[in-house]
């Protein structure tokens, strides 16, 4: 997908306020008229819901400033959720006529966070008004209440007071935040990945120091300097209090909603030397471990529903009609688990390519909430980091997840009595007891053995 947009937009809201100003018009075609209303529309932008979990977001940063003319379409403010950095477009013709919520605050959802205006000419009305703004009063109104209201014509300022002032462009600032935080376009991201391009590096020529696409594409086609390698970047403020991100906020919360759901967990040890030869065999076309795991799960989960099922009330539990594999994977600032849906009716190949698709997207902040809310069964894998076991939480709103293992070199006894080495992974399993039992864990875990110690089927 071309262009600065890289995400799907999220549209703004209607307005909330139209001011009117009264005043005596001149007779039109030799009829006197006692009265002309003309009408000033000064829009509200609000700050949007971005996910069926959000309540508040955060501006990472504005890509429009103060005064700038905007189309209908045009991005107006990069917001983070909590899950990823989304670029908002309005609605409107207009011209940004005040910022309410500057860069790096936060803003509950429903609220306030800038005044549109019609006209060039409408903007001084506009910054009136944003002047009598606090933070009390943007409180989100209520759904039937976005139509249009009338207000009562500003008074006009004292004489002695000066005029509003309008800031000189500002230089190019850099775009980290206290050297833990970079501001850039989600395209911006990308294409630093893509040419990889450290953000770190670049100084931003957007609002606010935000770097945009055309920063990557020039760092990336400077030439190298040979220059000695910088000092480590302090990414820890030692001795000091940093609040929680937006993500770090919503996984918090989440975690805290985990506690009232009783859990118990299930250990399992399975052979993989079939497994890694597959791997080893099909890797260059692209495969990955993680994909490989996620179909094995998927096809195991077939034959066990209830092991996909799900409660959310506590009185009633869900067969999910589809198996959608979430997989945690960490990013900067937090944690994630995109989606890999209908992960049995997906072959390994196609299954590996969308995988690798959301990964870069999650990394970039682009994941959209359909890709990381929608999971019926995760797995969070911390084997590539050599740790042989570990416990998972279980994420609201699921039955189970799976923590997986590396998998090692291991002395076994044979049948016959021998000897052996041979690969083995451990898992555990925390499951939602009040609809997932010992024996369903069990049974499941036997089918997922069969299907990783004999993995034919999964390139199928």
């Amino acid at each position: 997908m071309a262009g600065l947009l890289h995400l799907q937009p999220t549209a703004l809201l209607p307005p909330a306020y139209l001011l009117r100003r009264r005043g005596v018009a001149p007779g039109y075609g030799g009829r006197r008229r006692r009265a002309c209303r003309v009408e000033a529309k000064i829009r509200e932008i609000f700050m949007p819901a971005l996910s069926s979990t959000m309540t508040e977001g955060k501006i990472v940063s504005w890509t429009a400033a103060e005064g700038d003319r905007l189309a209908k379409g045009d991005p107006v403010v990069v917001v983070e959720s909590d899950k990823a950095d989304m670029d908002v477009e309005t609605f409107h013709d207009g011209f940004l006529a005040a910022v309410l919520v500057p860069a790096g605050e936060s803003a509950p959802v429903g609220s306030a966070i800038a005044l549109l205006a019609e006209s060039e000419e409408e903007i001084p009305t506009a910054q009136s008004q944003a002047a009598s703004f606090s933070s009390s009063s943007s409180a989100p109104l209520p759904p039937q209440e976005t139509a249009a209201h009338e207000a009562t014509p500003p008074p006009p300022p004292p004489q002695p007071a000066a005029p509003v002032a309008v800031s000189a462009p500002s230089p190019p600032l850099p775009a980290t935040q206290g050297g833990a935080r970079v501001v850039a376009s989600p395209y911006a991201k990308k294409l630093a990945k893509d040419l990889k391009v450290d953000l770190f590096a670049i100084t931003g020529s957007g609002p606010g120091g935000r770097i945009v696409a055309k920063d990557v594409e020039a760092t990336a086609a400077a030439p190298k300097k040979t220059t000695p390698a910088p000092a480590a970047r302090p990414d820890v403020p030692l001795g000091s209090t940093v609040p929680f991100t937006t993500m770090q906020g919503a996984v918090s919360k989440n975690m805290v909603e985990s506690l009232a759901v009783p859990t118990f967990r299930v250990g399992y040890t399975f052979t993989t030397d079939a497994l890694d030869a597959l791997y080893k065999k099909i890797k260059a076309k692209g495969v990955t471990m993680t994909a490989l795991l996620a179909k094995a799960t998927a096809m195991a989960l077939v034959h066990h529903p209830v092991v996909n099922s799900s409660c959310r009330d506590g009185k009633s539990f869900t067969y999910n009609s589809s198996i959608n594999i979430a997989v945690a994977v960490a990013i900067d600032g937090g944690l994630i688990t995109p989606v890999l849906p209908d992960a049995d009716k997906v072959d390994i190949y196609s299954l590996s390519r969308k995988w690798k698709e959301l990964v870069d997207k999650a990394r970039a902040k682009q994941l959209q909430p359909h890709e990381y809310n929608s999971g019926t069964f995760t797995i969070s894998n911390l084997g590539m980091f050599g740790v042989d076991r570990f416990d998972a939480i279980l994420p609201p709103g699921t039955g189970a997840i799976m923590a997986v293992g590396a998998s090692q070199p291991t002395l076994v006894g044979t049948k016959d009595g021998r000897i052996g080495i041979k690969n083995q992974m451990q898992v555990n399993v925390t499951a939602d007891h009040r609809i997932i039992y010992g024996a369903d864990l069990a049974a499941f875990l036997q089918t997922l053995s069969k299907i990783i110690e004999d993995p034919k089927d999964l390139t199928f």
